[in-house]
Parts: structure tokens; C-alpha cells; sequence
């Protein structure tokens, strides 16, 4: 498992050196079918994970197996959220409870 990790972050990484010249449209590896299997989407996921990474800079930041782990643990969390219809559902519940703190804080 561990090398087919590497193997996508190496992936990922020629990628994103291609796609920062304008060049290469890395959106055909990160958008896939919601019917799409399960590998796919995490294949998908560690892409995009990896190319955030690499755009900010911190894609190196930690060490290979460290960064293919973190990776890993991340996209195996937003699937199993998404599998379980749980995933825009988090992230709209925390947008309002983020707003109502924002909101809480500046009416004191």
C-alpha cells in the first residue's frame, strides 16, 4: 500500500510542476463520478490533496512516508464522511457554527 502511495505522490507532484506553467489541466485527476469506485476517488483525492500541498509549498515539508501518511489518513476521512452522506453536511454545520461564534463574539 505504501508504495502505491508513493507512487501517487510522485504522480502527483510531475503533475503539479506541469500544471504550474499553465500547460497541463490537472482537474481531469481530481474530478471524478460520484459513481466512480471507491480507488478511483481516493486515487482523485490524494492527487488534489498532494497539488494543495505542493502549491503551498509544504508538500516536501514533512518527509515522503510522514506526507503519504498525513495524505492518506486525510482522504480516507473525507471518503468514509462522503460514503456516509456526512461530508457538505460537516462542512455546512461548521460554517454556522463558525458564524454564530463570529457572530456571538462581536455582539459582547
Amino acid at each position: 500500500m505504501k508504495s502505491k502511495l508513493f507512487a501517487v505522490l510522485a504522480v502527483a507532484t510531475a503533475l503539479s510542476a506541469c500544471s504550474s506553467d499553465g500547460g497541463f489541466d490537472l482537474s481531469k485527476f481530481t474530478t471524478v463520478d460520484a459513481n466512480a469506485s471507491a480507488k478511483t476517488r481516493l486515487r482523485a483525492c490524494l492527487i488534489s490533496e498532494a497539488n494543495t500541498k505542493f502549491q503551498n509549498g509544504t508538500l516536501f515539508a514533512q518527509g515522503l512516508t510522514a506526507t503519504a501518511q498525513e495524505l492518506s489518513g486525510t482522504c480516507l476521512k473525507k471518503l468514509a464522511l462522503q460514503s456516509a452522506g456526512l461530508g457538505s453536511e460537516s462542512e455546512s454545520m461548521a460554517s454556522t457554527i463558525i458564524q454564530n461564534l463570529q457572530n456571538y463574539g462581536t455582539a459582547q
